[in-house]
């Protein structure tokens, strides 16, 4: 059996507010960790009226504790919006507070558009668009940070020592994400696990997993990897029966249909509402070709595509993003369809 993780963008509904949103997602968390699921990720996207999940850490630290088990970390923090040590020390502390329960992504992507982009790098006047540039350093920066000796900063001469956090006793694990070649051949040079996006992208996910298990380099850190280490990501749906499922599944659809056109983004629509909308042939060919790279079906039906996927591809965890609307008369603090994917897909 593939095991299975939980990726979380926190999407908020028609019918809900932010907080209503976290809500759900702080119950949906509480049952992956109760199905023996065994990771949850949220990710970092802004300016988006459709995706709540603004702050990995912040989400981080109220699903920690809301939860028992399950590992919990970002999907993942956009390294070029942030300061590296506050990062580290985010992380840090996370860790600390949950030991051995905590993840660090890392992508290179703004995650927004750019005018928001601009005010993430340039509105406090600490950060620039150079971070892109610098990424792999920043990287490294980060995780020598988060180390119990720290890193070593000179300036003005004389060397000062960071540290992410006093008496560290532990790390988070670091992953690296992606939905290009770039992370994965720096991932394979730095020796770290890497993830590539095929829930966003939906393709070249085998060129970029090949060349990273081929260009693979053992880290140097005693307690680093020494093999490669990946797994997949895809979106998902799950009820009782197909039928069901693809019904589930079209208000996401068609949110990612506006994403993909340019369109003015929206608060996610309800199953009822979502029905209402009239599609020309072109809207809905890209709709169903969207929904051809998702898992939608029954439980039999999915869990046979999740295990080919992970047979594809190579990999012995797929992380799901369970992307299933709500109906008309759903309690706004709850997705009772998106917890139906998780039941259904281990039942």
């Amino acid at each position: 059996m593939t095991n299975l993780s939980v990726l979380d963008l926190v999407p908020v509904r028609s019918d809900q507010t932010s907080g209503d949103a976290v809500a759900s997602s702080l119950r949906l968390a509480q049952v992956a960790d109760e199905l023996g699921y065994q990771r949850y990720w949220v990710a970092e996207h802004h300016n988006m009226p459709a995706v709540a999940a603004t702050n990995p850490p912040v989400l981080i630290a109220m699903l920690a504790g809301a939860t028992r088990r399950i590992r919990v970390g970002s999907g993942g923090v956009m390294l070029p919006n942030h300061a590296p040590l506050v990062v580290a020390e985010q992380f840090a502390l996370l860790e600390a507070a949950y030991p051995g329960r905590i993840d660090l992504g890392i992508g290179r992507a703004p995650g927004t558009d750019q005018v928001t982009s601009w005010a993430l790098r340039h509105g406090a006047g600490g950060v620039s668009d150079d971070n892109v540039t610098h990424f792999p350093e920043y990287v490294d920066n980060v995780i020598a940070m988060m180390d119990a000796g720290g890193v070593g900063v000179r300036v003005q001469g004389r060397t000062h020592v960071l540290h992410a956090t006093p008496r560290a006793t532990g790390v988070p694990q670091i992953w690296l994400l992606g939905s290009s070649d770039y992370s994965a051949r720096l991932a394979a040079e730095k020796g770290l696990p890497y993830v590539f996006a095929h829930h966003f992208s939906g393709s070249g996910t085998a060129e970029a997993l090949d060349l990273y298990r081929s260009q693979f380099r053992p880290s140097s850190d005693p307690d680093g990897l020494r093999e490669p280490r990946t797994f997949l990501t895809v979106n998902a749906v799950v009820a009782p029966t197909d039928d069901e499922a693809r019904r589930a599944a079209l208000p996401n659809l068609l949110t990612m249909l506006s994403l993909r056109s340019g369109r003015l983004l929206q608060a996610q629509e309800l199953v009822e509402e979502a029905e209402k909308r009239e599609l020309t042939p072109d809207e809905q060919h890209l709709v169903d070709a969207m929904a051809q790279r998702w898992v939608v079906g029954s439980p039999a039906t999915a869990r046979a595509q999740l295990d080919a996927l992970a047979a594809a591809y190579g990999v012995d965890e797929v992380m799901v993003n369970p992307v299933a609307g709500a109906h008309v008369g759903t309690e706004p603090a709850s997705a009772p369809l998106r917890e139906e994917t998780l039941r259904l897909l281990v039942a």
